[in-house]
C-alpha cells in the first residue's frame, strides 16, 4: 500500500475495491484414498499489469465440514465439501463464515507483454 498524498495525486485514495482487476482462480483436484476425484485446494491471485515476468505464490485452501458427523459422512461417502461457484474464491464476501483449512501453495508465472 502507498499512502495517498494529495500534493502528488489529485485523485482519491486507493481502496481495496479499486484494485478489483482481473484474477485467476485455481481449483486443484486429485484422487483420494478410494480413488474418488476430490478437491485438493482453491486459490486466487490478481493478474499483474506491468510488463515482464512475474511469479506469484497462491495459498491454497479447502472448505471443511463444520461438525464431526458431517466430516465422517463426507469421508464415508467420498463427497467432500466444495464450492459450486468459483466466484466465491475470488470474492471476499461471505468467506468469513466459511470454515476452511490451509492446503499448501501453488506457484504461478506470468509473462505480461
Amino acid at each position: 500500500w502507498e499512502w495517498w498524498d494529495p500534493a502528488r495525486s489529485p485523485g482519491p485514495p486507493l481502496t481495496p475495491a479499486s484494485f478489483a482487476g482481473p484474477q485467476i482462480v485455481v481449483s486443484v483436484y486429485g484422487p483420494d484414498f478410494f480413488g474418488n476425484d476430490v478437491v485438493r485446494g482453491y486459490g486466487a491471485v490478481h493478474v499483474p499489469f506491468t510488463p515482464g515476468r512475474h511469479t506469484r505464490t497462491i495459498a491454497m485452501f479447502v472448505p471443511e465440514s463444520t461438525s464431526t458427523l458431517q466430516k465422517f459422512t463426507s469421508w464415508f461417502t467420498g463427497r467432500r465439501p466444495e464450492f459450486t461457484d468459483p466466484r466465491v474464491v475470488a470474492q471476499g464476501e461471505g468467506r468469513e463464515v466459511t470454515r476452511v483449512r490451509s492446503q499448501g501453495f501453488v506457484t504461478i508465472s506470468f509473462n505480461v507483454v
